[in-house]
Order: C-alpha cells, then sequence, then structure tokens
C-alpha cells in the first residue's frame, strides 16, 4: 500500500532567510587568571612536599622502633629456644638414667663406657637430629613437632 503524496504548502526558510551560521571561536569567560592558577599550584606541591616529609619523617621513627624492638625480641626468643633445648637434653639425660639404672656398667651419656665422638672435648655440645633429642616422646608429640617444622 503506497503512502498517499503530501498535499498542502510546502516548507519554505523564514521570511528574511535563515540567521548566519557562527564560524568564529567563542572565548570562554575566565574564572581564575593564569597567574593565579600557577601560584596555586605552586603553593599546594610545597604544602604536598612538607606534608610527605612530616609523615615519612613519621614513618621512618616507627620503622627504627620496631626494627629495634624487633631485634631485642629476636634475642629473648633464641635465648628461651636455647633454655628450652637444655632443658629437653636434661630431660633425655635423666630419662636414659632411669631407662638403663638396671644394666651394669652403663654410663649415661656413653655407648657401654665409650665416648661416642673420639678425640673431641667431653665438654663440647654436639647438636643431636631430631630423631635424638625426641626419642622419649610419644609418637604424636614428635610427628605433630615434625610436620610443623616442615610447614615453618
Amino acid at each position: 500500500m503506497a503512502s498517499k503524496p503530501k498535499s498542502g504548502p510546502q516548507d519554505m526558510p523564514p521570511k528574511g532567510g535563515f540567521s548566519p551560521i557562527q564560524t568564529a571561536r567563542v572565548n570562554v569567560r575566565r574564572i581564575i587568571s593564569p597567574t593565579i592558577a600557577s601560584a596555586l599550584t605552586v603553593a599546594s606541591i610545597s604544602f604536598g612536599f612538607l606534608g610527605f616529609t612530616w609523615a615519612y619523617r613519621d614513618f621512618r621513627r616507627e620503622t627504627i622502633e620496631m626494627n629495634s624492638a624487633r631485634n631485642v625480641v629476636w634475642c629473648m626468643l633464641l635465648a628461651e629456644r636455647d633454655r628450652a633445648f637444655l632443658k629437653q637434653m636434661r630431660i633425655n639425660r635423666e630419662e636414659e638414667r632411669d631407662l638403663m639404672k638396671d644394666y651394669p656398667g652403663w654410663v649415661v651419656g656413653t655407648y657401654f663406657g665409650e665416648q661416642i665422638f673420639e678425640g673431641t672435648n667431653p665438654e663440647e655440645l654436639f647438636e643431636p637430629t631430631f630423631h635424638e633429642y625426641a626419642v622419649h616422646a610419644s609418637v604424636n608429640d614428635i610427628s605433630e613437632r615434625f610436620f610443623r617444622y616442615l610447614a615453618t
């Protein structure tokens, strides 16, 4: 179905014609002059630098304090670890003494009266392996400690 041709007056330009098309650049009204904008930029950078400097000074002070505290605590933790190690070695020695008290000729800390490490100073400490260290502990404690050691 075709549409019916339009009848009636045709659209024409207004009397006197259309207004001219504006092609010239329109200047935007300035809110801030370039001098004031430059001054605000310099002031903002200056205050930002001062704020950064003060914050960095505080950050450095706190970092130094935390490192000092960490060093102190680290020494204390090492001392506690060594204390626990020596305590466990004493427990192992007493356990060996109690276990072998009925065996004739057994001297604690030796193998049938002979030094375990020949040609060494008996006062020198040889750090035992993990299984020698935990020889008298329960199997559950040994496995829990061993796997915790592997995980860290």
